[in-house]
């Protein structure tokens, strides 16, 4: 992509559309007209919207160009070089949102780990709502990421009325009173191989934290450490739900049959999505 592109307005005069989708679809952009009204009505003036576009055609991410995404039917906060929610992953917070439905305490406790955004927990938070009688939330809910911005962007999308973010490598971020108690555990851990990074669309590669993004020689080095140690911090009858691909989804199985967890894959071929859910001996799989 050109990063030399004329501006498509000066501060004082807005681009009309039509020379707005020829810049974006120029810069390679394949939904020009979708992006072109969003940042159309994002933008706050010329000014904003010059910018905006600039950045766009540099390849940055259309999310964090617009400092949101669209995720649940919610708008999640994107930060600039903090990790994008990907529309899969709506089937990882309707699997989790379905056994927190089903879940036998009043208030489940709620583990997002590798939050970025914190979009799953916020999403799943906003699916069950808060209690009738008052503005308590249904679930007490606990996110965590490694990656600072992700941190501050997580806690704009999780505010302390719905629940805490913590900075730190996976568990040890966590408080230690929550040992045994998680009711749902879910992970969107990083899993793609370390060789395939420079595979991954320029967007992510370039604009995404790493950190985000690697997963190891096989993908799945997070994920075998978030299943190593699940059992130990979920309830009897908790689960932990991860996000995988479908190549990889038996090796996770395997990493949760090691970690001591019974485990079952779930797919969604419209979003391309899998997940592989596990409970502890004493919880029983649907």
């Amino acid at each position: 992509m050109s990063h030399h592109l004329s501006s498509p307005c000066s501060p004082s005069e807005p681009a009309p559309l039509p020379a707005l989708v020829a810049r974006l679809r120029a810069a390679g952009c394949v939904f020009a007209e979708d992006e072109a009204e969003l940042l159309l009505t994002t933008a706050r003036t010329p000014s904003d919207l010059a910018a905006m576009t600039d950045r766009r055609v540099a390849g940055f991410p259309l999310e964090q160009v617009l400092g949101w995404a669209e995720f649940c039917g919610r708008r999640i906060a994107v930060d600039p070089g903090v990790f994008v929610p990907r529309r899969r992953t709506e089937f990882l917070v309707g699997q989790a949102a379905a056994l927190l439905r089903a879940a036998p305490r009043p208030r489940p406790v709620v583990v997002d780990l590798c939050c970025g955004t914190g979009a799953v927990g916020a999403a799943l938070a906003a699916a069950v709502g808060s209690h009738a009688d008052t503005s308590t939330p249904q679930i007490e809910l606990h996110a965590a990421d490694i990656e600072p911005a992700a941190v501050r962007c997580a806690r704009r999308n999780i505010p302390p009325s719905t629940g805490r973010v913590y900075e730190g490598d996976l568990y040890a971020a966590l408080p230690p009173d929550l040992r045994g108690r998680v009711d749902i555990l879910v992970v969107n851990a990083p899993y793609v191989p370390t060789d395939a990074i420079g595979l991954l669309p320029p967007e992510a590669r370039d604009h995404e934290p790493l950190v985000a993004l690697d997963g190891g020689a096989d993908g799945l080095d997070v994920q075998r450490r978030v299943a190593a140690e699940a059992a130990q911090w979920l309830a009897p009858d908790g689960h932990l739900l991860i996000e995988t691909s479908e190549r990889q989804a038996p090796h996770t199985l395997d990493a949760f049959r090691r970690g001591g967890l019974r485990a079952w894959p779930a797919d969604d071929e419209d979003l391309c999505a899998t997940v592989v859910i596990g409970t502890g001996r004493d919880g029983a799989a649907p």
